[in-house]
């Protein structure tokens, strides 16, 4: 497993963004482990965080001039993210939406950068469904932005229906022919379980949760 993706997972556990136990999910699923990204609640871990999704973006080779974070979660993550690369010597321009358009001052729905004609990288938390993508990619084309690619934190690899045996990543890679990056997925979970005493007790917890739920691994 890559450095960024220990170091994520690790941090994830330390804010207590990833827990394990049993959870029922909003699809109505009985999981061994859950990732909450809001918990990610200070400076510092939000910090921390932009750096491991730097780290994983610089691996991905995606081409991209900026990044777009959709509301709400989107938001606190790309700007974490561009603070972090302008450490790295990079000034990422950043745009994120509101929820509900603006009628006075400046109006509209974007604050930031102008997106018209570059390649733009969407940030976010996880894809469930891919509904927040989809609208997300809507806006950008609608501002003449090029989307260039999909980051976010956690990749659950799991199928989104016993008729449709892709991830909601996979789903949303297929339809729109962007590559969708994940900072550590479900196998990386696996594997950080496995080396942690602490957790190798929800190994096999999480090995039936994969065996029931988890894509296939072409899509």
């Amino acid at each position: 497993m890559s450095d960024h993706r220990s170091r994520f997972l690790q941090l994830a556990l330390n804010a207590d963004a990833l827990r394990f136990g049993q959870f029922t999910l909003k699809s109505g699923r009985s999981s061994p482990y859950f990732f909450n990204a809001g918990r990610f609640d200070t400076g510092l871990a939000l910090a921390q965080l932009g750096n491991c999704y730097a780290d994983a973006i610089e691996a991905s080779g995606v081409a991209y001039d900026q990044l777009f974070g959709p509301a709400y979660k989107g938001i606190p993550l790309a700007t974490a993210i561009a603070c972090e690369f302008s450490h790295r010597g990079r000034d990422l321009p950043l745009t994120f939406n509101r929820k509900e358009a603006k009628d006075h001052g400046e109006g509209g729905s974007l604050i930031g950068a102008d997106m018209a004609g570059r390649r733009i990288l969407i940030v976010d938390d996880v894809i469930t469904a891919g509904t927040a993508i989809r609208e997300a990619l809507a806006i950008i084309r609608e501002a003449n932005g090029i989307p260039a690619g999909i980051v976010v934190a956690l990749d659950r690899q799991e199928i989104a229906s016993e008729e449709d045996r892709r991830s909601a990543a996979q789903a949303v890679a297929a339809e729109t022919g962007i590559p969708v990056i994940a900072v550590a997925n479900l196998a990386d979970l696996l594997a950080f379980a496995s080396g942690n005493p602490e957790l190798v007790g929800y190994r096999e917890p999480l090995l039936a949760y994969r065996a029931r739920y988890g894509s296939n691994p072409t899509g």
